[in-house]
């Protein structure tokens, strides 16, 4: 077998599967990748056992056939090389990486007993890669690293309307996204750190979903995951979405982040990172206190609503993580100081972040 691929093309695939195939492993073949070399090109697989990826690279092949390298090695090497074009050619057990004046030879595995990866051809859904990216994106941030259930560490896909939602909770937020999607929906809840890799492979174009036994395949039009589904149910999360809001505020997100970032300075760590909102008379007000003093900004904003004022608490951190996918204008909407506050973009958009007040 011989081929020749550019070094960006093949980079670019390496880049992907080195993320998801582990450097150590008790397996070495779970360690490797697999790289099939047809007429078209090199489809390049690996899996974690959570996540099975595989990427195309064009390339000009003569003599197609199957063989497995270690996945970090080849990456490794591949980046060092000075050419633009790298020519790969296998002798037997023996895969010589050759580029400019220089030339590897890494020793292959055995080809029979790497796993069988199967990636399914049928199309349940369809989807702009862009959509989905963002979409997940938006919500990543709610879910948790600890949590002892594991649905928390989870995002959760669902039907809504036409289209569909990502939703992500740790028990003390939510975050929900709603996008365009056309085709079958189905309930399911992957993984979050799976979601990380589908999120790097997504770019432009269109996707593909199809669903399968405990697991969920996406297709882009050089790559494919299968990602292994998260068991369990989701928390009923719409439970803690006020049903009405009675005051309104709006004011550019990136203004209230910096601010909350500001007086975070002086918040008590040891006391969920506290600020508190005072909303009044077309001005917010945010303080914090700790150990070390006291910091005061203040804000003018558009409000609106049936109440007045309204004081209440959140932790900062959680504060700037929901004003993070929202650019442009913020619209917050409060019920009442002791219950959740919702933070949205003030020109739609389908993002939504529901926080937990902290008790005064």
């Amino acid at each position: 077998m011989k081929a020749t691929v550019t070094k960006k093309v093949l980079s670019e695939g390496l880049g992907l599967l080195e993320r998801v195939v582990p450097s150590r492993n008790s397996n070495p073949l779970l360690t490797s990748l697999k790289i099939d070399a047809s007429e078209q090109g090199l489809s390049l697989s690996g899996t974690n056992l959570e996540v099975d990826l595989a990427s195309f690279a064009p390339a000009e092949v003569q003599d197609p056939q199957a063989f497995v390298v270690p996945a970090h090695l080849l990456s490794q090497i591949v980046r060092t090389l000075g050419g633009e074009l790298v020519e790969l050619e296998l002798n037997g057990e023996e895969l010589s990486v050759r580029s400019g004046g220089s030339d590897f030879k890494i020793q292959t595995g055995d080809v029979t007993a790497f796993p069988e990866l199967n990636f399914p051809d049928r199309v349940d859904a369809t989807v702009q890669a862009a959509d989905l990216a963002r979409a997940l994106n938006s919500v990543r941030y709610a879910a948790s690293n600890e949590a002892f259930q594991a649905v928390f560490r989870g995002i959760k896909l669902e039907k809504r309307g036409d289209g569909a939602r990502v939703v992500a909770s740790d028990g003390y937020r939510v975050a929900l996204h709603d996008f365009a999607l056309e085709g079958e929906v189905r309930e399911l809840i992957m993984p979050a750190r799976s979601v990380d890799e589908l999120v790097r492979m997504l770019r432009g174009g269109e996707a593909t979903l199809s669903y399968g036994e405990g697991q969920l395949s996406v297709t882009t039009d050089r790559v494919r995951m299968n990602l292994k589904l998260l068991d369990g149910e989701f928390p009923d999360y719409e439970r803690v979405i006020p049903a009405e809001t009675k005051l309104q505020v709006k004011l550019a997100s990136a203004t209230l982040k910096e601010s909350v970032g500001r007086v975070a300075v002086l918040a008590d760590k040891n006391a969920n990172n506290r600020v508190e909102f005072l909303v009044s008379e077309g001005q917010l007000q945010l303080n914090a206190e700790g150990d070390y003093g006291r910091a005061h900004d203040t804000l003018t904003v558009e409000q609106s609503g049936t109440e007045p004022a309204i004081s209440l608490a959140f932790n900062a951190k959680y504060v700037q993580d929901a004003l993070g996918p929202i650019d442009g204008e913020a619209e917050m909407l409060f019920a009442e100081s002791t219950k959740p506050a919702i933070f949205r973009p003030a020109s739609g958009g389908g993002y939504m972040a529901v926080l937990v007040a902290l008790r005064v």
